[in-house]
């Protein structure tokens, strides 16, 4: 099964505008980030613990949401 953080790298060349694509670049540059995680919960706790780039919650269950359907 494919990461969070494996799903996310394809929105990572999103417009800039883009959320996702957004939270994807971020992710990226975060080298401390849960990139081996398929857990909602360790990933959101780091988000909210560690996200000092995240723009909110929202983004990231838009983006928990297409990753389940996806799965």
């Amino acid at each position: 099964m494919k990461s969070f953080y494996h799903y996310m790298m394809k929105h990572r060349h999103n417009k800039a505008s883009d959320p996702l694509g957004k939270l994807a670049r971020h992710m990226y540059e975060d080298h401390s980030f849960p990139k081996d995680s398929t857990d909602y919960n360790e990933i959101s706790s780091y988000l909210e613990l560690n996200g000092d780039y995240f723009d909110g919650m929202s983004t990231f269950d838009l983006a928990w949401e297409l990753y389940e359907e996806e799965r």
